[in-house]
């Protein structure tokens, strides 16, 4: 997939030895100004886990013992993909982390895929520089409704990005957003709602990415 392009290499991550202490530990995320940085064995090819800074101050503020190794502090050691993961796969095991490590396929450290870079990557499936209007259609989520909504609008336009959300929510199983490319007249726009709805599909809402 895509992932390899999205992935911080590892030669060009700040990372830490499960040799180092907790004080050296701090010391170079102090430096590198991050919060969190990922700790390799000696060989910096195996992943152990992830050092998070405010563990760190938590465990010196207690009175801990700040020549520990830094493993004494490890956390997220399950935490890692595979680069030829599949998208959902990542999309669902990144949650709520700031980064999630990535493996290549001898289960050495390749690097970090953040969470920024995912949602990014979103960002650009909806084609905000390439799009005009963004529809908001609710179906049922009957088969071929897709192809029905498509065929609609590509008999006035092309369709610069489609995305399905909310299967099963709400009075509607399906939400699909469809992105309408860049110039598209508002009368166009109307035109094609219209049509949409005319064979029972309902628009919930319109966004200008314009405005």
């Amino acid at each position: 997939m895509l992932l390899k392009t999205m992935v911080y290499k590892k030669n060009s991550l700040t990372t830490v030895k499960e040799t180092n202490t907790l004080e050296e530990a701090l010391a170079i995320l102090e430096e590198s100004g991050f919060r969190c940085v990922p700790i390799l064995d000696e060989s910096e090819k195996i992943f152990r886990g992830n050092i998070y800074k405010m563990h760190i101050y938590r465990h010196k503020a207690n009175g801990g013992d700040m020549t520990l190794p830094v493993t004494h502090l490890l956390k997220n050691a399950t935490k890692f993909i595979h680069v030829n993961d599949s998208f959902f796969h990542v999309f669902f095991t990144i949650k709520e982390l700031p980064y999630i490590a990535v493996l290549n396929a001898d289960n050495h450290f390749y690097g970090i895929l953040t969470h920024s870079s995912l949602l990014n990557m979103l960002a650009q499936s909806w084609s905000i520089e390439e799009g005009s209007y963004v529809l908001t259609i609710a179906s049922t989520g009957n088969q071929g409704d897709l192809s029905v909504m498509t065929k609609i609008i590509s008999k006035y336009s092309s369709i610069a990005s489609c995305i399905t959300l909310d299967v099963g929510k709400d009075e509607f199983i399906r939400r699909t957003l469809i992105t309408l490319p860049a110039k598209t007249t508002p009368e166009l726009r109307d035109k094609i709602i219209a049509q949409l709805e005319n064979k029972q599909f309902k628009v919930v809402e319109v966004e200008d990415l314009n405005a």
